[in-house]
């Protein structure tokens, strides 16, 4: 019975470091391409990933007083609305959230306990067994000494691909161009052959299919060589004739007239 993987969990620096290199190879557009290198990814954790963690412009710093202000003052204004406080502070969604978050736990704490002091440890860590909901937000886990079967042969795969510059159309061009060139030499060899044995092979013309607009008229008839009497193409007009436009000769033969004459 083949192993079921379940896809998710928190990220491994192997993996951080195979997305960064595929997201440089595939662009921002390709996450499914890019997913197919993490076996335990898919690629709207791929896509969160880079956007929540590794992008170089994320700012990863302390937070400082301005920032906590500015992060307070937009919450106030703008709440729960954190796609759209993040450009304004300058980080991501979610590190705006988890701050805004760690500093009402802080305010809390210290109107419970009637502290001042400083900032202590996070109240909102992860209890043993608990799954981290965001794992896309945080560090990633350094790599064991000894890496597993299935790690290795992550590793692998995707380095033989992201060292693979030539895409398939790029292969079947090349592929394509060789065999061109081999038959073009064949074709060389076999005339030359012919010539040596005193066999004139008369090369053949291509036929022509359509008309080449470029290279004549369509439909061009040229006149006759020589001088041309135009005597003949002199027109004597008729005299008219108007007794073909009386009413008669219009109506043609009557009906009473057909059956009186017989």
């Amino acid at each position: 019975m083949p192993r079921i993987t379940i896809k998710g969990g928190v990220w491994r620096n192997t993996e951080d470091e195979i997305l960064k290199a595929a997201v440089m190879k595939y662009g921002k557009n390709q996450w499914s391409r890019i997913a197919s290198l993490l076996h335990r990814k898919s690629a709207k954790q791929c896509k969160a990933r880079w956007f929540e963690w590794l992008d170089p412009s994320i700012k990863k710093t302390e937070w400082s007083r301005e920032e906590d202000e500015k992060l307070l003052h937009m919450a106030k204004l703008m709440p729960t609305q954190w796609r759209t406080i993040a450009p304004v502070v300058g980080r991501t969604a979610a590190q705006c959230l988890e701050r805004y978050e760690f500093l009402l736990d802080q305010a809390q704490k210290n109107e419970n306990e009637e502290e001042s002091g400083g900032l202590g440890d996070d109240p909102r860590k992860l209890k043993p067994g608990e799954i981290d909901p965001n794992p896309e937000t945080k560090p990633a886990r350094p790599d064991p000494i000894d890496m597993d079967e299935d790690e290795l042969e992550m590793l692998s795969e995707a380095r033989a691909r992201l060292a693979n510059t030539q895409g398939k159309k790029a292969k079947r061009k090349a592929r394509e161009k060789q065999l061109e060139e081999a038959r073009r030499l064949a074709a060389l060899q076999k005339r030359r052959e012919l010539r040596a044995a005193g066999i004139e092979q008369m090369k053949k013309r291509k036929k022509k299919r359509g008309v080449d607009y470029n290279a004549e008229i369509p439909f061009e008839k040229k006149p006759a060589p020589g001088f041309y009497d135009t005597a003949e193409e002199t027109y004597q007009p008729l005299k008219p004739d108007f007794k073909k436009l009386r009413q008669q000769n219009l109506d043609g033969e009557l009906r009473d007239d057909v059956e009186g004459v017989s």
